[in-house]
């Protein structure tokens, strides 16, 4: 119900890194927060600000009351479609992030897409379900399945396909779901930083954060039907030297029956991460996007 009263609002919200975030709310705090102020912002208001449709009960569960109010979620514009996520910030363990590298995420498949239409489509690690629901529009006779490890992101997701018109099936696990036999096109958003936090959408486990999206490119290759392809956005932390330990990591485990692709999609982001004792090798962090074609 929020997404369709925003949409016929004519809201429309881009979600920028932290930095950005914080300079706008403190130059937009001393202003009336309109809607893009309440569901992008992430800004405090009074009862008597905002339209009067949000004052319907129904939609009580998504604030937080007190003096002011305070919207629990937030709403994101990416491929068209509108997105609920969790609001700013983002500390909360449990939290469902949405933000630059889902805009990255986005054009990557766009980008890197198969050419025919794909049968049957996983999303892993499905978040507010960006890859889900933009698999559903660019193929709607495919069967999309998402899966996530945190409740709160399969809630998301399903809000999200449903208010768009679409229908997928979710899954709780932490991998790859064992169930639901092969797919022909998996995508996949890693985390993948090193979070001391050790939030689940940020933390990707090992050293310097690799450990999960290494996990799910093998886990995707061993899953793939005759002809499938795995796409992944995810990032590496490039050694001092220009190593890449991702791009190492990948042609190495990459089965004899596949392909690998492989490019850098911005050589510079989570630059502020470098001072953080698991990077003290790394010159860079650099943005990857990974196809593999498994093609016997």
């Amino acid at each position: 119900m929020l997404l369709s009263g925003l949409r016929e609002a004519g809201y429309q919200f881009v979600t920028p890194n932290t930095g950005v975030i914080s300079h706008n709310r403190r130059r937009r705090r001393d202003v009336p927060p309109d809607l893009a102020g309440i569901f992008g912002w992430s800004l405090p208001f009074l009862p008597s600000e905002g339209p009067a449709w949000l004052k319907d009960e129904k939609f009580a569960p998504l604030f937080e009351f007190g003096e002011t109010w305070r919207s629990l979620v937030r709403v994101s514009t990416v491929a068209g479609r509108l997105f609920a996520h969790s609001s700013f910030p983002t500390n909360d363990k449990n939290a469902v992030f949405l933000g630059p590298d889902s805009y990255r995420f986005a054009r990557v498949i766009a980008q890197y897409a198969p050419s025919r239409t794909p049968a049957r489509v996983l999303d892993v690690g499905c978040g507010a379900g960006v890859g889900a629901l933009i698999a559903a529009d660019l193929w709607p006779s495919a069967q999309v399945a998402a899966c996530d490890v945190n409740p709160a992101a399969l809630a998301l997701t399903r809000a999200n396909t449903q208010a768009a018109g679409r229908r997928i099936e979710t899954v709780l696990c932490r991998d790859l779901p064992d169930d639901l036999g092969d797919f022909d096109l998996i995508l996949a958003n890693p985390p993948f930083i090193s979070d001391r936090s050790e939030r689940i959408y940020r933390d990707g486990g090992g050293e310097v954060g690799l450990e999960t999206t290494i996990r799910w490119a093998k886990q995707a290759a061993e899953r793939l039907n005759l002809g499938g392809a795995a796409l992944l956005y995810s990032a590496s932390p490039i050694e001092t030297g220009g190593q890449d330990p991702l791009w190492r990591a990948l042609t190495l485990g990459c089965s004899a029956n596949c392909r690998l692709t492989y490019e850098e999609v911005d050589p510079d982001v989570f630059s502020g991460l470098l001072s953080q004792p698991a990077y003290q090798g790394c010159e860079r962090i650099a943005a990857i996007a990974a196809r593999i074609d498994r093609f016997a």
